[in-house]
């Protein structure tokens, strides 16, 4: 590249998909699990491109499943990282798959319990000891009359406001003075520190950065070693629809649909002010892991929660430009579309061809391949519930299914519509049995 030129979004994914393909920080365990590697990097970056792999690839929808697998409970996981790891370890070995499961998944109950988090329950804490999942507590950590603090000033609003309010923790936060009253004064930003129960919260920070160091070091060193063993990761970064960020993170779903209707100018404006930092939340994520990948959850987008009239005025239009703002980056953005997008298929077409991943968990996959299949590469959508309790003969046909349709030239990966916490082994054995056999 001459001084001067322009380096395209095409070029930059070029790059991206090369960084990760040769994963130039890895130490191959030997010479076939690297040759196993960039077989498996290869056979995604085909699929992403639309072009046809030697095999459909398969992500085991494992979710925390290998607890289970390995006669543990989530509860014991979160408070025990070395039989968590043992946990994951054993899973790796004893499955196939194109990609690993990430103990990663699974946080650190004492680090939840240090910063006070108030937007999760875990077993123990809220939920009864047997729950196998950790769950999201919805809650309004913005009030209605709140739109026009975060619009004039994002930082100071999730320093004073949603901090506080999040992390119980940090409560003593909402005492300090507005974040630019520093300039010019930057004792100003220390003097709360006079106060005990902010000192406090000083030192829950610190005792959270060492548990989570400590928790997340041995969770590190298994990524490195599935890595090692051949394994691609498919996780970058992470980054969210402006919309979820109001409607899960900050107003709740009542407030939400009430912003909607009541004040739905500034709603679209607080969408509009947190686009590019999501764009730059994504590559942040994607130049320190050298995975081209930004992971997307979508909550509220489904069939169910909005009408398309509604989608096409609050959701798509703001989502839509983060995910172009991340193409132009290079990255491959992956929507995981929660719940059913049936009636979205038209809509979300529209975007640039062979760019994205669409993860489908309910939707009609058969009529995602029709509309979208010469588009966008689609995943999904093999039922939980089938995993669960079906047997592996039913699902290895689901998956021929699939695979017959979906994986016709190309542009189909071949995964769980939701990840699984419980199940039949065999049938997630049958899932990869069933690509090697029927995708040749």
């Amino acid at each position: 590249m001459r001084m001067g030129e322009t380096v395209t979004p095409e070029q930059k994914r070029e790059k991206r998909f090369e960084k990760w393909l040769s994963a130039p920080h890895a130490e191959f365990a030997n010479p076939s699990a690297k040759k196993a590697y960039q077989e498996r990097v290869t056979r995604f970056i085909k699929v992403f491109n639309l072009e046809i792999p030697d095999r459909v690839p398969v992500i085991l929808p494992a979710g925390t499943y290998p607890l289970y697998y390995a006669g543990m409970t989530l509860k014991e996981g979160m408070h025990d990282n070395e039989r968590l790891l043992q946990a994951y370890r054993k899973f790796l070995t004893e499955f196939e798959s194109d990609t690993f499961a990430s103990p990663a998944l699974v946080p650190s109950a004492r680090a939840a319990g240090i910063i006070d988090s108030l937007t999760i329950k875990w077993p123990g804490h809220g939920l009864p000891d047997n729950t196998s999942m950790v769950q999201f507590v919805e809650g309004e950590y913005m009030k209605a009359d709140e739109y026009d603090l975060f619009l004039e000033d994002l930082t100071d609003f999730c320093l004073r406001r949603y901090l506080p309010r999040s992390l119980g923790a940090l409560a003593p936060f909402a005492r300090f003075s507005p974040t630019p009253f520093i300039l010019g004064m930057p004792n100003k930003f220390l003097a709360p520190a006079a106060m005990p129960e902010v000192r406090a919260a000083y030192q829950a920070i610190i005792d959270y950065g060492e548990e989570t160091a400590r928790w997340m070091a041995p969770i590190m060193q298994f990524h490195r070693e599935a890595t090692a063993a051949g394994y691609p990761t498919l996780f970058g970064g992470q980054a969210h629809a402006p919309f979820d960020i109001l409607a899960d993170t900050l107003r709740g779903t009542k407030g939400i649909i009430m912003d909607m209707y009541r004040q739905p100018d500034k709603l679209l404006a607080a969408m509009e002010k947190v686009e590019k930092m999501n764009v730059d939340c994504g590559m942040e994520g994607v130049n320190l892991s050298g995975n081209p990948i930004v992971f997307f959850a979508l909550h509220k987008g489904d069939d169910t929660f909005m009408s398309n009239q509604q989608y096409e005025k609050f959701y798509w239009p703001h989502f839509r430009r983060v995910i172009l703002g991340l193409i132009d980056e290079g990255a491959v953005p992956l929507l995981f579309a929660e719940g059913r997008y049936d009636s979205r298929l038209e809509i979300i077409r529209d975007l640039p061809k062979g760019k994205v991943i669409w993860h489908f968990d309910r939707t009609d996959m058969f009529r995602a391949k029709k509309i979208l299949g010469d588009n966008a590469c689609i995943a999904g959508n093999v039922p939980a519930s089938l995993l669960c309790t079906g047997t592996p003969e039913a699902v290895k046909e689901y998956c021929r299914k699939l695979i017959e349709v979906c994986g016709e030239g190309g542009g189909f990966i071949l995964t769980g519509g939701a990840s699984i916490d419980k199940g039949n082994p065999d049938c997630l054995r049958a899932m990869y049995e069933a690509s090697l056999e029927y995708s040749r």
